[in-house]
């Protein structure tokens, strides 16, 4: 891989914080150079930040853009995801998949940062060795991240603390809740992962997916976000495989194969005492999955949107 994720996300970084004042966010500097742009905590923020924050997330190898979607004659805000690099624009750079743990500060952390860390198992799969001067992470957190935890974040991914941005926003909030719809391709890319399917194979994706509305706390925004993908995304995956693997595969892949799909999130994460461990991991993926074979261009398809919980979740 001879990209540069974080370069490519450095770039997109330097002109949202160009467009800081037109997209409402806010860049500021830490003492030792580490540069925050807050979209959405202590700012207003808002629909274009969180489409920002995502497409940087993804390193700018995937599209994101903004779409009515209707379901059963039911109108709601959608966006959707487009990318032709799925394995590094959804799996090496926008999964949350560093814990960021450190003097008493946390935040799952995103994007093309973690390729320089990797701290996480899931780089001994990807074809990944990045290379870069520069390094971007992004935090979902209310908590503007600290001198220390910038420090920390920078020498962990061996960059210089003025050569690190961190980008920002509480799950409750305009970009907050863009973000993690946008992750919905991801979630995807990830459940393929799970089921230990080789995600370099996968060519192209393109996924839709409703956009929550904004939430009054935390806590009810993450059941938001969530129910907006493992109910009322979709996904369309090309791959390079045969037929009858990805015939017997496609079941696996949607929300409704797990044993904790059916009622809004926030219940299912209250009944597991607020441990997303103690969930189901195949639960995480969106409703409705379709996989075409590159060799034969047949399309195989399962799952699909649950209006009712969509409503009841989005109604709070």
């Amino acid at each position: 891989m001879t990209l540069s994720l974080n370069d490519r996300a450095q770039e997109l970084a330097a002109r949202l914080v160009a467009e800081a004042d037109a997209v409402r966010v806010t860049a500021t500097t830490l003492p030792g150079g580490t540069r925050l742009i807050d979209c959405g905590s202590a700012v207003l923020g808002g629909l274009e930040a969180g489409r920002r924050f995502a497409e940087i997330c993804m390193a700018g190898l995937g599209s994101v853009s903004f779409t009515p979607l209707v379901f059963e004659g039911r109108w709601l805000p959608g966006l959707t995801v487009v990318t032709d690099r799925p394995a590094l624009a959804c799996l090496a750079s926008q999964y949350a998949g560093w814990r960021l743990d450190h003097d008493d500060y946390f935040a799952m952390a995103s994007g093309p940062g973690r390729a320089l860390i990797r701290a996480e198992e899931l780089y001994d799969d990807l074809d990944v060795d990045e290379r870069a001067r520069t390094a971007v992470l992004c935090l979902e957190t209310r908590d503007p991240p600290p001198e220390a935890l910038a420090d920390y974040v920078a020498e962990r991914a061996g960059v210089t603390a003025a050569d690190l941005t961190l980008l920002f926003a509480p799950t409750a909030s305009l970009a907050g809740g863009v973000q993690v719809a946008a992750r919905v391709v991801e979630t995807a890319l990830h459940k393929l992962h799970e089921l230990e399917f080789d995600v370099e194979r996968v060519v192209s994706g393109f996924g839709s997916c409703p956009l929550p509305p904004v939430s009054r706390t935390d806590p009810e925004a993450i059941g938001r976000t969530n129910d907006a993908v493992l109910y009322g995304g979709q996904v369309d995956l090309t791959v390079d495989a045969p037929d009858e693997e990805l015939e017997a595969l496609v079941p696996r892949l949607p929300a409704s194969a797990s044993r904790d799909h059916g009622e809004p999130f926030g219940r299912v994460l209250e009944r597991a005492g607020w441990d997303f461990y103690a969930i189901d991991p195949l639960l995480f993926s969106p409703a409705e999955v379709r996989l075409t074979s590159v060799p034969s261009g047949r399309s195989f398809h399962a799952g699909g949107v649950d209006v009712g919980v969509l409503e009841a979740s989005f109604r709070g």
